[in-house]
């Protein structure tokens, strides 16, 4: 995760540190929990407990979260996502959903201004189209998590509609194939006759 040399202080330095955390817990295979309880790195310290806070939470909650970001992002699943983009969403929707001393427009534009020094070039266009989509749905009364998880549950409904098409196609062609060699085998015995 590069740091483009910013120095960040209050809120924007706490959401930095908790940013560094999920990314290290991700990268280790890890929580949260089990990062802090060890060694680990921040650009600046010491950890701000809001960051602390914020980690933690997205930590616990990110099953949900990638959820969100999943039923969101178009054309992006959240696995090919680079893991700064992927960790700044989780933890953006993540105060985005439980922090409601925050604005969502103050996350959003802080989420930026953090895609702007640890992303990519093209990171900050992208936080911003998924977290603002998000804000849509939320400033129209829709519960993203709930409508997240319904949308993860038709997807595999539907893969395993498709799974089960797919074994039943194969089944029927070992089944011709099987009655392809009966015959073929019934041929080569009446020739032996002749």
């Amino acid at each position: 995760m590069s740091n483009k040399h910013h120095h960040f202080g209050g809120r924007t330095l706490a959401r930095a540190q908790a940013l560094q955390l999920l990314f290290q817990a991700e990268a280790t295979d890890r929580t949260v929990y089990e990062v802090l309880e060890g060694d680990y790195a921040l650009s600046q310290g010491p950890l701000d407990p809001f960051g602390e806070m914020l980690a933690r939470g997205a930590d616990d909650m990110r099953h949900e979260l990638d959820a969100v970001i999943s039923a969101t992002s178009s054309n992006w699943s959240v696995s090919r996502m680079p893991s700064v983009d992927r960790n700044l969403l989780r933890l953006a929707l993540y105060e985005m959903l439980e922090v409601d001393e925050v604005a969502i427009a103050v996350t959003i534009d802080e989420s930026v201004e953090l895609a702007k020094a640890f992303g990519s070039d093209e990171s900050p266009k992208f936080i911003n189209g998924v977290l603002g989509r998000v804000a849509s749905k939320m400033d129209k009364g829709v519960d993203v998590v709930a409508e997240a998880k319904r949308l993860e549950a038709e997807r595999a409904a539907h893969e395993d509609a498709e799974d089960a098409e797919d074994d039943e196609c194969e089944g029927a062609g070992v089944e011709a194939r099987d009655e392809a060699a009966e015959a073929v085998g019934a041929d080569d015995e009446g020739l032996g006759e002749e």
